[in-house]
């Protein structure tokens, strides 16, 4: 008799910008989806499709507290803000997010023996001294910056991540994102293509930070969900 049974996916942060194209291609491919967001920075409307799709649920959550969850085959970790302007509005609640919002996820894929992976981040190099950055470099981390709670925050969950596969054998997956663009970012993203963007749509000069010389790795949304 054939296994009719879907796989079942768990997507934290799944109302953000990238959380919302990954379940679109999951649903797309006839899976079950449960999405997690506090809509910090994730919107409803980037879901609203699937609200009454039956093989989709919508629980409004905050990943820095534990959520027990049966059945589940897959975890996709995306939950935290990803722009400096939102994850700098309080530095103190994107380390929870980093650190304990991963620990939950581990617990919860150790107890339900599903794959996990982690959305890490270019950050993790901090200020590289090294272009480009093979992932068998460990950066140029500052510790203490205003950037650190984000940079710092994925670091501490890819070791965590890290650990809980040494220690529990965990079927885990870490992807590394570089700038990501494409429909559904938002306007006050404040990164350059959107930046760029915006000041196009209302006439305004398209302004550089520094003297135009630094250099940034981009990736279309499509492509990097096609990866993930």
């Amino acid at each position: 008799m054939a296994n009719n049974k879907k796989i079942l996916n768990l997507v934290t942060g799944g109302a953000g910008f990238l959380g919302s194209h990954l379940i679109d291609r999951l649903m797309f491919n006839n899976e079950s989806v449960i999405c997690i967001d506090n809509f910090f920075t994730g919107r409803k409307s980037n879901i609203d499709q699937w609200i009454n799709n039956p093989n989709f649920e919508l629980i409004e959550h905050d990943v820095i507290k534990p959520i027990d969850l049966p059945n589940i085959d897959r975890i996709w970790h995306l939950a935290c803000p990803a722009s400096p302007i939102h994850y700098q509005i309080n530095p103190i609640k994107t380390c929870q997010t980093s650190f304990l919002g991963t620990y939950n996820m581990l617990e919860l894929s150790k107890k339900t023996k599903s794959k996990i992976l982690l959305a890490s981040t270019s950050e993790i190099y901090g200020n590289p001294e090294v272009n480009p950055q093979p992932e068998t470099y460990n950066g140029s981390v500052n510790t203490t910056g205003l950037r650190s709670c984000y940079d710092e925050g994925k670091r501490i969950a890819e070791t965590l991540f890290s650990d809980y596969k040494r220690i529990h054998n965990l079927d885990i997956r870490i992807i590394r994102i570089f700038n990501t663009y494409g429909p559904r970012m938002r306007s006050d993203d404040g990164r350059v293509i959107s930046d760029f963007i915006v000041k196009a749509l209302n006439n305004k000069p398209l302004s550089i930070n520094g003297d135009g010389s630094q250099t940034r790795s981009f990736c279309y949304v499509d492509d990097l969900i096609n990866g993930m």
